[in-house]
């Protein structure tokens, strides 16, 4: 399928906030408060802008952003923190820790990955010292005092390495639970439907087999895939999937029940029977895709070693154009928050970017402006 990429400079405005005040919890994956806490101050305490800016700075290695109703919630990687962002009636917002998950035991790329909510639990998917897992905790408490009951575990056994582990989850509008997981530096995990690693899983909330996935008893949904870490649905349901690939090309997948996606047999945009394509192909100097969302009829990618975001619209994925190019470094996550906007999360201090004042941080932009 041929890539038709058009470059727009987009025009901003930015302006930097917030205290950011951390204040640690958690005793065996529960969110037990402890006395502890770190504080970075920005330049100057504007609200945040509503075209763009900062909405928090000074994270450490952050890799996820979710929303408990109206509350955002953020995992970071190496320190195994969930942090609760309090925002004030001036439009600031200041961070501090709701737990810390105790077992997270961070080396590479593993450690505390992906968060989702459902009603009023919270799932995390994180690295311990044996394996990829994925537990829930009940949100205890108003916003601004968040804190987890104790762990209850949904999966167990997904296979991890000091690099593709995978670890985006989310709740698909079917209200199953999906999760991206890497081959776990091991290519033959990709074809292999009876590992759980180099898949997209689907779930109940409680970790059982759905009845209607594809393979009768197993959790695989999709397989031969590399490292993906990005999903999000259409409003028609179309479950579209980003992913890492090797040397060559970088990808973006709808996802179909069952597909296999060739890796490690092919990389990128071949066609050959039996393998899904892509729908979109980038080279990884340009890409990494890790986090997307979808807004409206657009996709949003981010993008860690291309550091910029990719747009394409749903009904033609393969008309891609790309936005904030070397404007804010390495691009973990994005999400649509409740207001409609578009949260941005850098990843510049996860020891492979180059940080800078202020990093890590989240930014929020108005899509129109992206247009």
């Amino acid at each position: 399928m041929p890539r038709y990429v058009r470059k727009r400079a987009v025009a901003f405005a930015s302006a930097v906030l917030v205290l950011c005040v951390i204040a640690a919890c958690s005793n065996n994956n529960t969110g037990s408060p402890v006395n502890e806490t770190v504080a970075t101050t920005p330049s100057n305490g504007a609200p945040v802008p509503a075209t763009f800016g900062d909405i928090v700075q000074g994270l450490d290695a952050p890799w996820s952003i979710t929303f408990y109703k109206d509350t955002p919630l953020v995992s970071e990687r190496d320190s195994g923190k969930i942090l609760e962002l309090v925002h004030d009636s001036d439009g600031h917002y200041s961070a501090r820790v709701m737990a810390r998950l105790d077992e997270v035991d961070a080396g590479g790329e593993g450690g505390l990955l992906g968060l989702t909510v459902l009603d009023n639990t919270l799932y995390a998917y994180f690295t311990s010292s044996n394996d990829n897992r994925i537990e829930r905790f009940t949100i205890r408490g108003n916003p601004g005092s968040l804190s987890l009951g104790r762990a209850e575990s949904v999966l167990n056994g997904i296979p991890k390495a000091s690099n593709h582990n995978g670890g985006r989850i989310a709740f698909g509008p079917d209200k199953k639970l999906y999760a991206t997981t890497g081959d776990a530096a091991k290519t033959s995990n990709s074809q292999n439907r009876s590992s759980l690693a180099g898949k997209i899983l689907r779930m109940e909330p409680d970790g059982s087999v759905p009845d209607d996935n594809p393979f009768e008893g197993s959790l695989v949904y999709s397989y031969g895939h590399r490292n993906p870490q990005g999903i999000a649905w259409d409003s028609a349901g179309t479950l579209f999937a980003s992913e890492f690939g090797q040397n060559t090309w970088d990808e973006l997948n709808i996802i179909e029940a069952g597909g296999n996606y060739g890796w490690p047999i092919v990389e990128g945009i071949e066609n050959r029977d039996g393998l899904v394509a892509p729908v979109q192909q980038w080279s990884p100097s340009e890409a990494s895709p890790s986090g997307m969302a979808i807004i409206g009829d657009r996709i949003f990618i981010a993008n860690l070693r291309g550091q910029r975001l990719w747009i394409a619209p749903t009904s033609d994925p393969s008309d891609s154009r790309e936005a904030f190019t070397s404007k804010h470094g390495r691009i973990r996550d994005v999400v649509k928050a409740p207001d409609g906007s578009l949260w941005i999360l850098t990843n510049n201090t996860d020891g492979r970017g180059d940080p800078q004042d202020g990093d890590d941080r989240i930014i929020r932009v108005d899509v129109e402006n992206l247009d």
